[in-house]
């Protein structure tokens, strides 16, 4: 399999992250969207939305953090990661949908200024932020998980994001569970860390 992404990309880390919890064998293409090498006709050609990341699974494209998810965990039969009951497969959607909204428009967002010079506002971002993590603070009350007792790619797709939220001035000391959610995802086996952003590189 090979995975397209750039490291500082939190949708790419997802992917990767997964791929490396499941131990499968992977190359990684650097795509430099500092560059603008996603808006180039050869990539293009496989995710004409010009994102990273996108799986290429021996000629078999799947564009999209959330679906690669969905893709790996299908195509291997992990039930464990992606539940087939009907509760259980509602509940993981449910916080790939946060993935793709409240997250996106609010930690991944305050991110994107200060990595990315995004012209959001700050306080708006910020604000939103907050209101997702005083959700989930609650949610994670009495459970280590967010969706049954065992890590499902709902934590995958909300990891990265929430992890990286200081480097968008978004403080994490008051959520003390999920803190210790983040420490969770840490300690599985064959977790990969989200690269941290050089310093200074939104003012390049």
């Amino acid at each position: 399999m090979k995975l397209y992404h750039f490291a500082l990309s939190g949708h790419a880390h997802r992917a990767r992250l997964f791929l490396s919890l499941l131990e499968i064998p992977h190359e990684l293409v650097d795509v430099d969207l500092k560059s603008a090498a996603q808006k180039r006709p050869e990539y293009l050609s496989i995710n004409p939305f010009g994102q990273v990341p996108v799986l290429d699974d021996d000629g078999v494209i799947i564009p999209d953090s959330n679906a690669i998810l969905v893709y790996l965990a299908t195509k291997l039969g992990r039930t464990d990661w992606l539940p087939q009951d009907a509760r259980g497969a509602a509940a993981v959607q449910r916080w790939l949908s946060v993935a793709a909204g409240d997250l996106a428009f609010g930690p991944a967002a305050a991110r994107l200024i200060t990595v990315f010079g995004a012209k959001h506002n700050p306080d708006d971002v910020i604000a939103r932020a907050h209101v997702l993590l005083k959700r989930l603070e609650a949610h994670l009350a009495g459970r280590d998980w967010l969706v049954g007792a065992a890590p499902t790619i709902a934590d995958v797709a909300l990891y990265s994001y929430l992890s990286s939220a200081p480097e968008g001035n978004v403080d994490l000391s008051a959520y003390a569970r999920v803190n210790a959610w983040l420490r969770r995802i840490e300690a599985l086996p064959g977790f990969v860390a989200f690269a941290k952003t050089p310093v200074g590189l939104a003012a390049a």
